[in-house]
């Protein structure tokens, strides 16, 4: 597609989204309500999710979901929503070790750490459920695309199988639209040549409402699985508004990942009913514990 083209079409598109919004979203597709749900069983309405409540959360559409703020995890797909994460530059391997462990002990969806602990977290995860997942570009999304593939294709090679991958903001604030989309889509066509997922990081605290539109739809253009709000090292992290508005672009089939800054169990309850689909952050333990009725710490958020 002609680059001019494609800046009308997104812009087109954009301003589409925009005039509808805040319209609410479908509550049966795009919003997640947590606390809202009852049980057949249940009395009364309660914010516990139960395995009833999380195949109803299922069934309209969500891949990820909350947990519940009290009771035990009744089913294990439960904790398979969340991306346990440590993305820290300070990280040990002994961090690291633990972080698998944790991650083995509650089944939780992936391990999100930094390329060069891949090799390491693909032995320790070896024969479990638990996906391997990596960074590409980050934090800053500023590196060439050839950089991106490259680094995808090394993670791929040892172990990674879900890539979280910033997009080049800078070019995306200057409106070229053409090499956003180009940047994502060379980094998606060497992730699923390999049986990978890729997860879009907007990075929304340096954008505006429009850009967050113009970046999910040409990361949905770019076949892309998910977009994501935050690296967890920007000014700000995930919000509710950011999160609806980044569902209400791609719509009810595409991924939505809440990211940074997520420490609470009210936090991951606001995300979900926003719209995202899944969950990353560094708190996971604590938010499991909370869920059951143990005592909650902060975490880092991303």
């Amino acid at each position: 597609m002609d680059p001019a083209e494609l800046d009308r079409l997104v812009e087109q598109i954009g301003e589409e989204i925009l005039a509808r919004w805040p319209a609410p979203l479908p509550q049966s597709a795009d919003r997640r309500e947590v606390s809202g749900l009852v049980c057949a069983s249940c009395a009364n309405s309660c914010d516990t999710i139960c395995e009833h409540k999380a195949q109803e959360i299922l069934k309209v559409g969500a891949c990820r979901v909350s947990l519940g703020e009290a009771g035990a995890v009744t089913d294990p797909s439960i904790a398979q929503l969340i991306d346990h994460t440590l993305l820290k530059a300070d990280a040990t391997r002994d961090d690291i070790l633990k972080v698998c462990r944790e991650a083995r002990q509650y089944n939780f969806a992936s391990v999100c750490i930094n390329p060069y602990w891949v090799p390491l977290v693909a032995a320790e995860l070896s024969g479990t459920a638990v996906k391997v997942c990596t960074v590409v570009g980050f934090p800053l999304g500023a590196t060439s695309t050839e950089a991106k593939v490259a680094e995808t294709e090394a993670a791929l090679r040892v172990g990674a199988q879900e890539i979280d991958m910033v997009q080049n903001i800078g070019a995306l604030r200057s409106g070229e639209h053409d090499v956003v989309k180009a940047d994502i889509a060379a980094v998606v066509e060497a992730a699923h040549r390999a049986g990978a997922l890729v997860k879009v990081i907007l990075e929304t605290a340096y954008l505006d409402d429009n850009q967050k539109v113009m970046a999910s739809v040409l990361a949905k253009m770019a076949k892309a699985d998910f977009v994501k709000t935050s690296t967890g090292f920007g000014p700000s992290g995930a919000t509710a508004h950011d999160v609806e508005l980044m569902r209400l672009a791609v719509g009810p089939n595409m991924g939505v990942k809440a990211s940074g800054g997520i420490r609470t169990l009210e936090d991951l309850k606001k995300m979900a009913a926003a719209g995202a689909t899944r969950i990353g952050a560094s708190a996971s333990v604590k938010i499991v514990e909370a869920s059951a009725g143990a005592p909650q710490e902060a975490g880092t958020g991303y």
